[in-house]
């Protein structure tokens, strides 16, 4: 019967422990912008490609 009592004790702690740390996390911003990185992670790749293309002609130029 000790035992039930000790599982139940350090489940409750863990739940607590958990759900502090997802309060926290909320609290400081971390979940603010989801949408905004998974689309910026899109446009990057052809910004960068059409720096790549542009010092290539620069190079071809000269």
């Amino acid at each position: 019967m000790g035992i039930i009592f000790l599982l139940l004790t350090i489940s409750i702690c863990l739940a607590l422990f958990f759900l502090v740390s997802f309060i926290w996390a909320t609290k400081s911003g971390q979940y603010d912008d989801t949408y905004g990185p998974a689309v910026r992670m899109l446009f990057d790749n052809d910004n960068d490609a059409s720096a790549i293309n542009d010092s290539k002609n620069e190079k071809e130029c000269k």
